[in-house]
């Protein structure tokens, strides 16, 4: 009887540690599907798909080469792919972590131009149900031939 018992338990408790570990697998693909609308629109210079990714208010922060804080509101930040909107960029755009918690999330996306890395930084949170790219740090560097 009390092996039964505790067989049974056994897999109840498996059976929440998979329901759970399925939630997480969704979580993390709804942040994975966020930040995916972000590279579409960076490697086609596709606002569209940009603000699909980006909370209106977010920002994008950096360090300029003087050493000072740079900020673009998404606005700002649109009005630089007009130019060429809709040209596919040459270049390997992948999510290289993602880190979860609750409603939170951080994703470090890596992308590589012929000339240069940038290494994005970006926080979500999970707002009326989806997920939005809340701020965006990055650095880059030039790329070593």
């Amino acid at each position: 009887m009390k092996k039964t018992a505790v067989i049974v338990v056994v897999i109840m408790l498996a059976g929440l540690a998979s329901i759970a570990a399925s939630r997480q697998n969704a979580e993390e693909n709804a942040v994975r599907q966020t930040v995916q609308h972000y590279l579409y629109g960076l490697k086609h210079n596709d606002v569209g798909s940009l603000k699909i990714a980006f909370y209106p208010e977010a920002k994008l922060l950096w360090i300029k080469k003087d050493n000072q804080l740079g900020q673009l509101t998404q606005e700002q930040w649109h009005k630089g792919f007009e130019a060429n909107a809709g040209k596919e960029e040459a270049g390997d755009l992948r999510i290289a972590a993602v880190d979860i918690t609750g409603n939170a999330a951080s994703v470090k996306v890596v992308e590589v131009y012929d000339d240069s890395i940038y290494t994005d930084y970006l926080s979500l949170l999970k707002l009326g149900g989806e997920w939005k790219i809340v701020n965006k740090i990055y650095t880059v560097s030039a790329r070593k031939k």
